[in-house]
């Protein structure tokens, strides 16, 4: 019997790559125990159990840049996390270690290859995260999304390009008629929108402004996803403008499904996260990408320009977006199905479906 932890957390970005790699795991290995390894402040808390796995929890906390004081705490966690990663790797005693990204895999992975286990990373982003990095050294393997990454890690013969782990229903459900299912007529034009896992209020302010452009163009429908923390705000909002939000335009606070938006949409606006650009490139789908400003390294930038330097995307900056720009872009790429038909096509040559496979066979369990 197998047994591995998998480690990693803080967004859906890195949560979901390591949910694909466990459910592989145990599809090839149905008897395999696997645990994860996350903290109490990330996304992992809730998405891990949800995916049937068990996870453990350690103390850490990622350096603050602006206030170096606070840094002092950092330390502390992270001799904390330290102690307790040791202590979860000497109790579990696993075969491999696999971190996908944040702060927790730096203990847990350091922690494994003291004692002689495997271990493996996989970096999400085009511009890697500064764990990852730092982790290169202590691995057997260093699995990258993007080939773009290769030059900023020192051990080529320890990387291996395999694209980023999507959620299974991407891959086996993309020739499903979702715009049936969703009411969606052949002649619509179906934009989506959305801003990552907890969305993204500039994003959504730009999207109310837009909707009331677009709301009395006949063939436009709109699938917005607002994010919770939003959804009542942008709601009252567009009830006041005496906007329907039925038929033709749609808001939601959260989509479990995805992936059926997504098949769906011809245009879709939202952030460049990592896993965002890889569902919709691995769906074929053109995409205005407005990177977020407000992330390490300004790694979601160069995400997204992978995408838009071969032509499957449109970068705006989130310093240069507001509702003209918007709007124009949108209009032109409806009125152009040229043009759009080529952005999908370029997307769908970057997307890669097999990511999960990849990894799996260099696991060699």
């Amino acid at each position: 019997m197998i047994k591995v932890i998998m480690t990693g957390g803080g967004t859906g970005g890195h949560i979901y790559p390591a949910v694909a790699i466990a459910d592989k795991i145990k599809r090839r290995n149905p008897d395999a125990e696997i645990l994860f390894v996350g903290t109490k402040r990330g996304m992992e808390k809730d998405l891990v159990p949800k995916s049937g796995y068990p996870i453990e929890f350690i103390t850490v906390s990622g350096f603050n840049r602006k206030n170096i004081f606070k840094n002092i705490k950092t330390i502390l966690d992270l001799a904390k996390g330290n102690k307790q990663a040791k202590k979860i790797i000497e109790k579990f005693n696993p075969d491999i270690v696999i971190g996908t990204g944040g702060y927790v895999c730096g203990p847990v992975v350091r922690a494994a290859h003291k004692k002689g286990i495997r271990t493996f990373i996989h970096e999400q982003n085009a511009f890697p995260g500064v764990t990852n990095k730092l982790l290169e050294k202590y691995v057997n393997k260093v699995f990258i999304s993007f080939p773009e990454s290769k030059e900023y890690f020192k051990k080529p013969e320890k990387l291996i390009v395999t694209g980023n782990p999507i959620r299974k229903s991407f891959i086996i459900n993309g020739s499903n008629n979702y715009r049936e299912k969703l009411g969606i007529k052949d002649n619509e034009f179906v934009l989506l929108c959305f801003g990552g896992s907890r969305g993204a209020g500039i994003i959504n302010e730009n999207m109310v402004k837009v909707i009331e452009k677009v709301n009395n163009i006949s063939d436009i429908k709109v699938f917005f996803i607002t994010g919770k923390l939003y959804y009542e705000k942008i709601k009252s909002q567009l009830i006041k403008k005496n906007i329907s939000l039925s038929g033709k335009i749609n808001i939601m606070e959260y989509a479990d499904n995805m992936h059926e938006y997504i098949l769906a949409s011809d245009l879709i606006i939202s952030r460049s996260g990592a896993l965002t650009v890889s569902e919709i490139t691995a769906c074929g789908k053109a995409s205005i990408l407005i990177p977020s400003p407000n992330v390490t390294a300004n790694h979601q930038y160069f995400n997204a320009k992978v995408v838009s330097d071969k032509g499957g995307a449109i970068i705006i900056e989130e310093k240069d977006l507001n509702e003209e720009k918007l709007i124009s872009t949108i209009l032109r790429l409806k009125k152009d199905k040229e043009a759009l038909k080529h952005m999908s096509l370029m997307s769908e040559n970057i997307g890669r479906i097999d990511a999960v496979n990849v990894i799996y066979d260099n696991l060699q369990i």
